[in-house]
């Protein structure tokens, strides 16, 4: 696996996975296709939905529904925000 990787969301070579994030075929695929920076990304506004919307990881929905955010984050869409959200650099 080499250092960098072409970066579905920002469509460039940048930084790459050291390894998979998520098991089996859907991990691989990630780290094949998105950057570290897009990863931390994802990170953190997958926390911030889980926490604002009281998602529950043991509910086959809630998983299903950061799965598509994720899809859509990745692939440059339009996706669902932390409502009341307030980003540090304008707090």
């Amino acid at each position: 696996m080499s250092n960098t990787v072409f970066c579905r969301k920002y469509q460039k070579e940048l930084p790459a996975l050291p390894f998979p994030p998520l098991p089996g075929k859907q991990g691989q695929e990630i780290q094949a296709s998105v950057s570290k920076q897009a990863w931390g990304e994802w990170q953190a506004l997958q926390t911030r939905l889980i926490n604002e919307k009281h998602l529950n990881m043991l509910n086959p929905e809630d998983r299903a529904y950061l799965m598509e955010q994720m899809q859509r984050f990745m692939d440059n869409e339009q996706t669902d925000q932390a409502e009341g959200y307030v980003p540090p650099t304008q707090a």
